[in-house]
């Protein structure tokens, strides 16, 4: 793939205000081992200072990655079987990311389509946990340095994405911050996934007792 010759975005990339480096996350190259995948949508989450933010309530071992140097991915687990992928961003300590939320993907389409069965090359990437499972990212990528282009996961850059194409709206799915719009897209993308504002589950009442 000719893309594979563009070059890995540095740490200095990342050390900059997180809304900086998810506006420029698009159009950016994913790549992990044969499956490239093209950014079309992300969010960004602001440390503590984001009540959204995984890292709002302080350092845990889950987060911990969040707080060290920018430019290495977070990978969490969700639901009991999901991953999800961001990547560091600003000083240490800070504990910003971004979310790596949908793309298209342009190289390694085979693999892709093999851990995906049954989804359409359009759904591939369509959501967060759907790309980090084309791409084959696990927690065992939890901490990886992707500003090093020998690293099995790692960023290179894509075709820029004008300002005419970039849209912001409120993030996916979250219960706090709901007003901020912080999911950034590329504009009539296919793959951009879509919105679902958060839906408190309801608690289902006891049913009466007889006496």
């Amino acid at each position: 793939m000719g893309d594979r010759a563009l070059s890995v975005l540095p740490r200095s990339f990342y050390d900059r205000p997180v809304l900086d480096v998810a506006r420029d996350l698009l159009g950016a190259l994913v790549i992990c081992g044969p499956v490239a995948v093209r950014l079309a949508e992300v969010e960004a989450y602001a440390g503590g200072h984001d009540p959204a933010s995984h890292a709002f309530r302080g350092e845990t071992a889950r987060n911990s990655v969040m707080f060290g140097r920018p430019g290495h991915a977070y990978v969490y687990f969700t639901y009991g079987m999901h991953f999800c992928m961001n990547l560091v961003t600003g000083p240490v300590g800070q504990a910003s990311a971004v979310l790596l939320r949908a793309g298209e993907v342009v190289a390694g389409l085979d693999d892709a389509r093999g851990r995906r069965p049954g989804a359409t090359d359009r759904d591939l990437c369509r959501g967060p946990a759907r790309l980090t499972r084309a791409l084959g990212v696990d927690r065992s990528f939890d901490g990886i340095d992707v500003t090093n282009r020998r690293a099995p996961l790692h960023i290179r850059k894509g075709p820029a994405v004008p300002d005419t194409q970039v849209r912001w709206g409120p993030r996916v799915g979250i219960s706090s911050a709901t007003e901020l719009p912080w999911r950034l897209w590329i504009d009539g993308d296919p793959t951009v996934s879509a919105y679902r504002p958060y839906v408190a589950k309801k608690r289902e009442r006891p049913a009466p007792t007889k006496n």
